[in-house]
């Protein structure tokens, strides 16, 4: 499996992160699970990271101020030079949401919740 520098949590349920993080953890992909309940706060985070430190964000599209959809499009705006891996990661069983996401250049897949590792894995 690929290794990554950190890997970033966004999501505003904190069991969700709880859980998410425990699962990852268990995997060894990363020395580092970061979860972040608010999507601002990850964003802030990413820029303080150096380009060459790969990131894989797992982010939901339904969070109150600021969603999935906004994230990314941020995201996009400001970090145009990074090369990340974005997977959404969401209880969204809605096709349009899946179309919506393949919009974005950056997204690299999408998952159903709950995560478990055979899903991870087909995503890496």
């Amino acid at each position: 499996m690929q290794s990554f520098y950190s890997i970033i949590l966004v999501d505003d349920d904190p069991i969700n992160n709880l859980i998410n993080k425990r699962l990852i953890s268990k995997l060894n992909l990363s020395p580092q699970v970061e979860e972040f309940l608010v999507a601002e706060r990850a964003l802030e985070r990413i820029k303080s990271l150096n380009c060459d430190e790969r990131i894989l964000i797992f982010l939901d599209i339904n969070m109150p101020v600021m969603n999935g959809w906004d994230f990314l499009s941020k995201y996009i705006e400001v970090f145009q030079e990074r090369n990340d891996k974005i997977v959404m990661l969401s209880s969204s069983i809605d096709f349009q949401d899946r179309q919506k996401a393949k919009l974005f250049s950056c997204v690299n897949g999408f998952i159903e919740k709950p995560l478990t590792p055979e899903k991870i894995k087909k995503i890496l």
